[in-house]
């Protein structure tokens, strides 16, 4: 495993598992497989419904809690109410968060991120993130809050690789957490014909090449996935390193294209849709 050193110094893993669209009993099981294989990253959220869950897979894993880096975020509805960290870390059956997020931008985002500063000074949470936050937003963050963000979440893959993003985190120290690191999928971007050709040299997957390249771009990676197989090899990336040719060669098929944009209409409908209970 490689690892992120964080602007408040606390080092964090490079690549994790992400329980996101996972049902309760599926992130479970996951986790807990993850764990097992020598995961020590884990991503969740209040809006996935399945952070008691992802605690039972801590639990059930056998893993100290002192190994395991355990990343959730707080869902718009929640930004303002007292308890909801709280909440939160006893969902997840821990007495701490490593890295808590603000999930959306919506428009009491500054109200949450103050909730957080103040767990983080009483070391209910480790470090702070922002999730899926533009720009300008991120900047406002940045120059008016007390304690600056230490992780960023948003999409990252090669046909979309953050680059106006990556300068405003690289001037802050700040981190890039990649969701849809894989582009969701998309066959297109894993069969392009860049990766197939590195993946034959080093005996990879394309998919394990596109994640080393996140990993060598510095971006934390957190593939998602039910099959214990697949959670073994998304983390088999440690064991070889691209060339700079070769990450410049990748460099070759950025589109600057999202596959996910949240609509201001969707932004507003986040910001009143209530969650249903975690199970």
């Amino acid at each position: 495993m490689e690892y992120l050193t964080l602007n408040n110094g606390n080092k964090m893993p490079m690549a994790g598992i992400g329980v996101f669209t996972l049902t309760p009993e599926e992130a479970e099981a996951a986790v807990e497989s993850a764990l097992r294989s020598g995961v020590r990253l884990i991503d969740t959220a209040n809006g996935y419904m399945n952070e008691s869950a992802t605690g039972r897979g801590i639990k059930n894993s056998g893993v100290a809690r002192e190994e395991i880096f355990v990343v959730t975020k707080l869902w718009p509805t929640v930004y303002e109410r007292e308890n909801a960290i709280d909440e939160t870390i006893k969902r997840l059956g821990t007495d701490y968060i490593d890295l808590l997020f603000l999930h959306q931008p919506t428009d009491n985002w500054r109200a949450g991120y103050r909730a957080i500063e103040k767990a983080y000074k009483e070391g209910k949470v480790k470090a702070i993130g922002l999730s899926n936050f533009p720009n300008d937003l991120l900047k406002e963050a940045i120059n008016t809050m007390e304690i600056n963000p230490q992780v960023v979440q948003d999409e990252a893959h090669p046909y979309y690789p953050a680059t106006d993003l990556k300068e405003i985190l690289k001037g802050n120290d700040m981190g890039l957490m990649a969701w849809f690191p894989l582009g969701h999928g998309d066959k297109a971007l894993i069969e392009e014909p860049v990766f197939a050709k590195i993946a034959e040299k080093y005996a990879k997957s394309n998919a394990q090449i596109i994640l080393r390249w996140h990993v060598q771009s510095g971006n934390i990676v957190i593939p998602g996935s039910k099959n214990p197989e697949h959670i073994r090899d998304n983390f088999a990336i440690f064991d070889f390193a691209l060339t700079d040719e070769e990450m410049a060669e990748i460099a070759k098929v950025d589109k600057g294209a999202r596959y996910y944009q949240a609509s201001p209409e969707l932004l507003a409908r986040y910001a009143t849709m209530e969650l249903k209970e975690d199970l």
